[in-house]
């Protein structure tokens, strides 16, 4: 069994986008959520996963890189993760496919974790 990361891609982080929601609107994306990551956890194979907060820096070896401006890499934004076990990469990408980020024009980066031990 090998481990995987998702990596959850979007224009805005789930905070964001969920506090432009209805309350009504907000509970449907819950329970999307709850009940995809609910099937992965059922079979077994989930290990973890969290959000993120938009804020943040990346940082290289001269010190803080600004990412906002004229010439930014980009503004999609790494909302979240989740941490799994599969028995293939195609597997993993099975598990993956039925997110709900994909129906927000997101996407999700399948990775599988190198095992160092």
């Amino acid at each position: 069994m090998e481990k995987f990361m998702l990596i959850f891609h979007g224009q805005q982080a789930g905070e964001q986008m969920f506090q432009e929601l209805s309350p009504e609107d907000f509970q449907a994306e819950i329970e999307k959520w709850n009940t995809w990551i609910g099937g992965i956890a059922a079979q077994g194979k989930l290990i973890g996963t969290e959000g993120l907060l938009p804020e943040g820096k990346v940082l290289s070896n001269g010190g803080t890189v600004v990412t906002d401006g004229p010439y930014t890499e980009g503004k999609e934004i790494v909302g979240g993760y989740m941490i799994f076990t599969a028995d293939t990469f195609d597997e993993a990408i099975a598990l993956s496919k039925g997110c709900p980020i994909f129906e927000t024009g997101g996407k999700v980066e399948v990775r599988q974790i190198q095992n160092f031990g």
